[in-house]
């Protein structure tokens, strides 16, 4: 096990988490900010201010900032559609690189990413933040446990109110219809829309529940408002060898989930061949039904280790032992994620079913 001090920059602001990941980064007793970099230095204003960030680690010229930081691990933050880019401008510099979800707009720059880093002793692990929730962590535990039996069905329904709506932190923001329109979230060259920003969760924690098992074929609507080139609501049906799932994404829920859960909530419902689970975002207990209990019970949710309660401990944790990141943050099972969000995306375009894209 290694101890070293993990030398971190934060490349690329478009997405909002960026300040939420740099505040784990700030936190984090073995790791250090030694850099950031964005095209447009007040987008980084805020960092700056919020992690006491000295003027000779901000960047506005990429090169300048991988030249004078010696980084170990990169955070990318980009838009959708430039993450490849962005891995395979990172790949050169030796450093291990994270990279905020989705994992790609399409699949063909997914495997951009993987080909960038294979061969590499350097890691890349795609973030989920949903991976971090209590409540599915203990609903995973459970599943392995063989609590409700084998997984048959998986029920996703997740969003906010919009992209727009919060920044770093969840700190609230109202909108102009000029500000959502100049957006790259709301930008088809940029990997925006609805189904892009929130399907690769359901698909790749829905992976994750279903102990790697892939759809054959996949379905997907999407409702695109009158003058918006994206989606604020999809549903795609998965068909699997054992039964159908569901992963609908909605900007625009009624509020936000982590202040308010909206009706339909939030989450996943895990369908087994002994039980049931209903695991709701940023909740202290799941619902668990058994044959036992068929009235179901509330479920505490699990005690997490330091390591494994957020994205950049459990990351420097893999480093520090020499490990892979594991089930939807590996590179695997984000494929699998990403080849049910391809599939859908087309199926959306052409309004027909399609088999699951290689």
């Amino acid at each position: 096990m290694s101890n070293k001090p993990w030398k971190v920059v934060g490349i690329h602001f478009a997405h909002m988490h960026m300040g939420d990941l740099l505040r784990q980064v700030h936190e984090h007793p073995n790791a250090e900010i030694v850099g950031i970099f964005h095209p447009e230095r007040d987008e980084m204003q805020m960092s700056m201010d919020n992690f006491s960030i000295p003027e000779d680690r901000v960047f506005t010229d990429f090169d300048a900032c991988m030249a004078n930081t010696d980084a170990d691990i990169a955070i990318v933050c980009s838009p959708t559609a430039e993450h490849a880019d962005w891995v395979e401008r990172l790949a050169p510099h030796n450093v291990h690189i994270f990279v905020e979800k989705p994992f790609a707009s399409n699949l063909a720059e997914a495997d951009r990413m993987i080909a960038a880093m294979d061969g590499k002793a350097e890691q890349l692990m795609i973030n989920w933040p949903m991976r971090w929730f209590p409540t599915n962590i203990t609903a995973k535990r459970l599943i392995d446990e063989g609590v409700i039996g084998k997984v048959k069905h998986v029920h996703y329904q997740d969003g906010n109110r919009g992209p727009l709506y919060h920044g770093a932190d969840k700190i609230v923001t109202e909108p102009t219809p000029e500000k959502k329109a100049s957006s790259w979230w709301y930008k088809r060259e940029y990997g925006g829309g609805s189904l892009l920003d929130y399907m690769g969760y359901g698909a790749t924690l829905g992976t994750w529940f279903h102990g790697g098992d892939v759809p054959i074929e996949v379905c997907c609507m999407v409702d695109q408002p009158e003058g918006l080139e994206v989606d604020e609501h999809s549903v795609t049906v998965a068909r699997y060898e054992k039964g159908l799932s569901k992963f609908e994404t909605r900007w625009g829920t009624f509020s936000d989930p982590w202040v308010n859960q909206p009706h339909p909530r939030c989450g996943f419902i895990i369908v087994g061949t002994e039980g049931t689970i209903a695991s709701f975002d940023y909740q202290s207990t799941i619902r668990l039904q058994t044959k036992d209990c068929p009235d179901g019970q509330d479920y505490p949710v699990d005690t997490l280790a330091p390591h494994e309660s957020n994205s950049i401990p459990y990351f420097i944790h893999c480093l520090d032992n020499g490990q892979a990141p594991k089930g939807p943050l590996g590179i695997e099972m984000a494929r699998v994620g990403q080849q049910l969000v391809d599939t859908a995306f087309q199926s959306a375009q052409v309004k027909k079913t399609l088999p699951l894209v290689q």
